[in-house]
């Protein structure tokens, strides 16, 4: 990692993150992204239909996390109007897209939140809001989002490093776990998580450390018998999510010297059958200022879209967004390591 680091160093001028990282591997001897997938003939890494809409309303958040790859927090002043929201519903009305994805930050922070909601709901869209739950508890205009939820039947993706306080506020913020406990209590209490009432409560891991998150479904189940037994909560499905080295991610790897490692399990761990299914394939994201990416960790990068004219909603192109090549980076590997990492868990 001191070559990697002193080669940054040496530089004279600020990279870009893609630069950085593909400087990274490369000093720490490492075999590029691309290559790996041209050995399994995936290169390029074509976008098939678009099923997903997922939609970033602002980098605002009532958390600063260490390992927030979108570095939101309370001072960040990104949000979506409710103008590119529009652009949003317009854009949506042009697919066959399912589902559609809220992430943040806290998306709930945005002022247009609910009647954002509220839009989707009425064109019969599945919605998945991206919660981090300690914003159920933080203010009094938040403790109705339970029963908010539930009348839109959203589902709800939500944030738990862990079933203990100590590993969860490590990686969260002092109180964050009993914050937590208690949203989930209150989620609980209008049916998410309860069987037989449809109301959809999964909950998504991602390690504290340098290292892979490991098996999903026997993480489930330890997450589930703690949860029942210590605080008798109930939820559907856990989420492992791999970290990507981006943003505060990747500064934390390499000021603990811990970068050339963590590739390595990453590139070690490539899975062609993770890499054929991963996400950006049949999913957009969508920046709080409407430019089109082909996920959330590509935004965070500033890497739009390869399309020609179909970088923002205002010239939004269905048949170049599901012909297009995806934009790859090194970072990529987290999302191909062992059994795959997306939003929505494991992929192979």
């Amino acid at each position: 990692m001191a070559i990697a680091t002193k080669s940054l160093q040496a530089s004279g001028h600020e990279l870009s993150e893609s630069d950085k990282q593909l400087q990274l591997i490369q000093s720490a001897g490492l075999k590029p992204f691309r290559e790996n997938l041209s050995e399994v003939n995936l290169f390029p890494l074509k976008a098939t239909q678009l099923d997903v809409f997922q939609i970033n309303v602002g980098k605002m958040c009532n958390q600063v996390c260490d390992h927030c790859h979108v570095d939101a927090g309370p001072d960040r002043k990104e949000i979506m109007t409710r103008e590119t929201m529009e652009l949003c519903l317009e854009a949506i009305d042009q697919t066959n897209c399912h589902t559609v994805d809220l992430t943040g930050g806290a998306p709930e922070m945005n002022p247009d939140f609910r009647w954002f909601v509220e839009q989707l709901s009425a064109k019969g869209k599945k919605i998945i809001v991206r919660c981090n739950l300690t914003i159920i508890v933080a203010n009094k205009k938040y403790h109705d989002l339970p029963e908010f939820y539930k009348l839109h039947n959203i589902e709800l993706a939500s944030s738990l490093p862990y079933f203990s306080s100590a590993k969860t506020d490590a990686q969260r913020g002092e109180g964050v776990f009993d914050k937590s406990i208690r949203a989930l209590k209150m989620l609980n209490a209008v049916g998410y998580g309860k069987e037989g009432t449809g109301l959809i409560l999964n909950l998504v891991y991602n390690p504290s450390g340098a290292f892979l998150p490991p098996d999903q479904h026997s993480l489930e189940t330890q997450f589930k018998n703690k949860l029942r037994k210590g605080w008798e909560i109930e939820f559907n499905e856990l989420f492992a999510i791999t970290n990507l080295p981006i943003s505060r991610y990747l500064s934390y790897l390499v000021a603990s010297n811990n970068y050339e490692k963590y590739m390595e399990k990453l590139v070690n761990a490539f899975n062609p059958m993770a890499a054929a299914d991963v996400m950006c394939r049949n999913t957009v994201s969508i920046g709080w200022d409407g430019y089109i990416y082909d996920c959330d960790f590509n935004q965070m990068l500033d890497l739009k879209v390869s399309t020609k004219n179909s970088k923002h909603l205002l010239e939004f192109n269905l048949q170049q967004l599901e012909s297009r090549n995806i934009i790859l980076n090194e970072h990529c590997y987290g999302c191909t390591a062992g059994s795959g990492s997306s939003c929505g868990g494991t992929v192979a």
